[in-house]
């Protein structure tokens, strides 16, 4: 006897998900995730910040990119919330008016949790690289890392890990160096 065939998830799901929640649909499947602990958040923030400002308003850095926290992206049947994403103002002139972006950015970030680690690297990171995202990168406050990622013909290349209290230089911001004592918790 075969099964019947599992249903789709679809955006009237993904509304019906208690807003202290960070829902998402991958490959078809409503995922529900906890919002983020402080140290993710933190993280979160503090990057946001610190390539926000040269580079999404041209605070001692060159500018031309729009730096989004937490965008709602609709990425063909899939709907994704990385923590940071960025597209080049010559791609993306201004931010859409809409609740989310079909445009695929150009950089993203996602802040690894243990709760979200799965999802972000082995269900989320294809997806990207299907819709050309151009650079990923993966931090981890507890680890103190950043995973530095390229998309080459389909295939996403480590280009650094970067771990520790280091100052850093990474693709594609590295007209700038990142301070990655910024983005860990306080020991």
């Amino acid at each position: 006897m075969a099964l019947p065939a599992k249903r789709r998830a679809t955006y009237a799901d993904l509304l019906e998900v208690p807003d202290h929640k960070v829902a998402e649909i991958v490959g078809g499947d409503l995922v529900v995730s906890p919002r983020p602990a402080i140290p993710h958040a933190k993280a979160s923030s503090a990057l946001g910040f610190v390539v926000g400002g040269p580079f999404g308003y041209g605070a001692g850095g060159p500018g031309g990119w729009i730096i989004l926290d937490e965008p709602e992206l609709h990425l063909g049947k899939d709907v994704l919330v990385p923590d940071l994403a960025g597209w080049r103002r010559e791609r993306m002139p201004v931010a859409p008016q809409a609740a989310y972006v079909t445009l695929a950015p150009d950089w993203l970030c996602e802040v690894i949790s243990p709760s979200t680690e799965k999802l972000d690297r082995a269900d989320k990171l294809p997806i990207y690289g299907q819709e050309g995202v151009a650079h990923v990168w993966l931090v981890n406050p507890l680890l103190r890392t950043l995973e530095v990622y390229r998309l080459d013909s389909s295939h996403w290349v480590l280009l650094h890990t970067f771990a520790g209290n280091n100052k850093v230089r990474a693709e594609p911001f590295d007209a700038v160096e990142i301070d990655l004592t910024l983005l860990w918790p306080e020991t």
